[in-house]
């Protein structure tokens, strides 16, 4: 059964990522939101809508094609995490350095904790090794 939580991040992956609707993040997010496991160009956390958005920016640049697929969602109390599938192809400047072209597929999970229905802090754990390795960034 859905509720308002899972509701939310389905919301969050299906407009924000997939669709690339960039107005969302200022509906779905707190402004003084906080993204723990997701850093700046600087290696700092996340913190802030602007902050979002830059990350967000850049990570679509290089990925223009993303499509998140949620495997599982799971709510408690004003949480919900999900387990996910991503794909896309490296077609842009941003993220990992010069488009290469190639597509990738890694998992990941992301647990928010939501207040008047918006995200105010996520804890996001995406499998990036498997993107470098996919890319022919490593040895």
């Amino acid at each position: 059964m859905a509720t308002e939580y899972s509701t939310i991040q389905h919301r969050w992956f299906d407009q924000v990522w997939n669709l690339g609707n960039r107005e969302e993040i200022d509906e779905l997010l707190h402004p003084e939101v906080i993204g723990h496991g997701l850093v700046d160009a600087e290696g700092n956390t996340i913190e802030g809508v602007e902050a979002f958005k830059t990350f967000y920016d850049s990570f679509r640049a290089a990925f223009p094609d993303i499509r998140v697929e949620i495997e599982d969602c799971i709510d408690d109390g004003d949480r919900c995490v999900v387990r996910c599938l991503v794909t896309a192809t490296h077609l842009g400047q941003g993220f990992f350095g010069e488009p290469t072209g190639k597509p990738i597929a890694f998992s990941g999970m992301c647990w928010v904790r939501v207040e008047d229905g918006q995200i105010v802090e996520s804890w996001n754990s995406f499998d990036f090794l498997t993107v470098i390795q996919q890319l022919g960034l490593s040895d």
